[in-house]
């Protein structure tokens, strides 16, 4: 039986910034129904590559495939559909602050749906239940919500069109142990319940154990990938290091590796 088809299939890539190389040629494949995570050090490019895989940077060299399609290929309006298909957070929410949750959820709608506004309301209402806000919460600012309920706002907004892939930029970064883990478990209920494909850029150990089914390590300008077991066998030196230093091995021995 034929291995299904990678949803996220980045080739060769190379991005620079003038006479500094941040990738030189990574590859990265993402399977159908799966979490992966992305890890790396600061400077590695994480975000870079994210923005690539988004179309919102044109990378030097390499190719990025979505479902298939190669996006340097296609029209303003056949991006425009791919775009429609993936649900995007980024980093501290990057919620519109002028904008009520409510509002915020509705904006991919009114970009990409002809709805009356009486429909908008309600498939946001559902959105907003369903990432685990109180319906009160629909008329808040930002600004009036906590880290986590701003998390799961933005989440919310990013699942609006119901799409198959998700992309998440730190997910739980500034949340505390325990809304973090309350995110993960989110998370993992949602890609269960919606057969979501999910891309994760993430920095916290406690996620990627609870989360990931495989790991993308952005090493030495290239990503080396593998089961989540796998990659904590890697003999490279700084995967070694941020898998088996002091605060990992908590989480390593939770997890029995």
């Amino acid at each position: 039986m034929d291995a299904p088809r990678p949803i996220v299939e980045v080739r060769g890539i190379v991005n620079r910034f003038g006479s500094q190389v941040v990738h030189d040629g990574l590859d990265m494949e993402v399977r159908p129904n799966e979490v992966f995570g992305i890890v790396g050090g600061s400077g590695s490019g994480k975000s870079v590559l994210l923005r690539t895989i988004l179309g919102l940077r044109r990378p030097q060299a390499g190719t990025v495939r979505l479902d298939g399609r190669d996006i340097s290929q296609l029209s303003e309006q056949e991006l425009r559909h791919v775009k429609a298909g993936y649900g995007v957070t980024f980093q501290q929410g990057a919620l519109f602050t002028s904008l009520t949750v409510l509002q915020n959820v509705q904006l991919p709608m009114i970009e990409h749906l002809r709805l009356p506004a009486s429909v908008r309301d309600e498939l946001a209402m559902l959105k907003v239940r369903l990432v685990g806000l109180p319906p009160e919460a629909a008329q808040k600012y930002p600004s009036q919500l906590s880290g986590g309920m701003v998390k799961r706002a933005a989440l919310a907004r990013a699942l609006a069109l119901d799409p198959r892939l998700l992309f998440l930029d730190e997910p739980t970064s500034g949340l505390d142990p325990i809304s973090a883990a309350a995110f993960d478990e989110l998370l993992m209920e949602l890609q269960s319940q919606l057969k979501l494909t999910v891309v994760m850029i993430t920095h916290d150990l406690d996620t990627i154990f609870r989360t990931c089914n495989r790991v993308g390590v952005i090493v030495d300008k290239k990503m080396e990938s593998d089961t989540l077991d796998g990659i904590v066998r890697h003999q490279h030196p700084w995967i070694q290091a941020y898998f088996h230093g002091e605060r990992a091995r908590a989480r390593l021995g939770a997890h029995g590796t």
